[in-house]
């Protein structure tokens, strides 16, 4: 399930360029699911784990990606970390949920992100309330956000 912890949250590691930058490893940047993501949300290629293709910068390295598909990257290879996903723009909000479908996920989110108009399975770790559509969750994360 997908948890999120609205507002400050000390643990959460806030920087995730950083944290990416001096952590990741190749095969982070080869495996299906960040090859899917890279593609999706930058609209890129990876030709191996060092080399990704970018319609806008050409060749590029996994440092160059958006700091929305890093921090998506870190939260699938890193699970015993929180990070804080507000460097994720709306259109990451299909793969946290999906991960969230796969195993429990916890992030930290400074904002409210759309996560679209199907249903869904979020807990909100402040309230421990699960919501299931923006409409019931919106309300909640508004409590925390400004």
């Amino acid at each position: 399930m997908l948890n999120i912890y609205y507002g400050d949250m000390p643990q959460a590691i806030y920087n995730t360029a950083v944290y990416f930058k001096n952590t990741y490893e190749d095969d982070w940047i080869t495996d299906e699911l960040s090859c899917q993501m890279i593609q999706d949300i930058d609209h890129s290629t990876v030709i191996g784990a060092r080399v990704i293709d970018s319609p806008v910068l050409g060749a590029i390295t996994p440092r160059e990606l958006s700091g929305g598909v890093k921090t998506l990257i870190l939260i699938a290879h890193v699970p015993d970390k929180i990070f804080n996903a507000s460097t994720c723009g709306d259109n990451c909000a299909k793969w946290l949920l999906k991960m969230g479908e796969q195993r429990d996920i916890t992030i930290n989110l400074r904002h409210l992100m759309d996560f679209g108009k199907q249903d869904f399975e979020i807990n909100v770790l402040n309230t421990n309330q699960i919501v299931h559509s923006m409409a019931e969750l919106v309300p909640i994360a508004g409590m925390f956000v400004h």
